[in-house]
């Protein structure tokens, strides 16, 4: 059995002063750089998606720019490979399910950003595509959203995608307990 590491859309644009700054993403990368050395401490394979905008009227993660870079906390080494996607999930219109596959992957661990958009669409559809996913929580962020004149923290935000993604989609687990659970295996 081989577990990967999914880094979703760690990109300058959702850090203070991109285009579409999110609540906690420094924290969240920080967490996300550390499962990031973990798997490559262990030489497990890693996987990078970096999200470009194409649709009309994008405002962010435009192609060229510096915002859809990934951000320097977890860059990607030489040999990791870096998914570019066009869509919440990071499946849709890209090779990482065949790349997976090639690989023998069958257990994904995921991090990144925006939890209540590509975070919830891959973490959906990689449990629908046969694989076990662990979610690191504290390794994701998001932001407010309003609603039908009801404004949504953050904080919520991300609480209420953990908690629906948590049954049957994946273990969602903080960074911490996550890193102590390997070191018994």
């Amino acid at each position: 059995m081989t577990r990967a590491l999914i880094l979703i859309d760690i990109q300058n644009d959702y850090f203070p002063g991109g285009a579409m700054e999110l609540a906690g993403m420094e924290e969240a990368s920080a967490l996300a750089g550390t499962a990031l050395e973990e798997f490559r401490r262990r030489g497990l394979p890693v996987w990078h998606v970096r999200h470009e905008s194409v649709q009309p009227g994008a405002t962010f993660f435009l192609p060229g720019t510096p915002g859809a870079e990934i951000h320097p906390s977890v860059a990607p080494l030489e040999n990791e490979a870096v998914i570019e996607k066009h869509w919440p999930n990071a499946f849709r219109e890209t090779s990482l399910l065949d790349q997976l596959r090639s690989e023998a992957v069958e257990d994904l661990v995921i991090c990144g950003a925006m939890s209540h958009m590509c975070i919830d669409a891959t973490t959906r559809a990689a449990f629908d595509l046969g694989f076990r996913c662990t979610l690191l929580a504290d390794a994701c962020a998001t932001r407010g959203l309003f609603y039908d004149g009801v404004e949504v923290p953050a904080g919520q935000v991300h609480a209420a995608f953990m908690a629906a993604l948590s049954m049957p989609y994946a273990s969602v687990v903080d960074t911490g307990t996550w890193r102590r659970a390997l070191a018994t295996r």
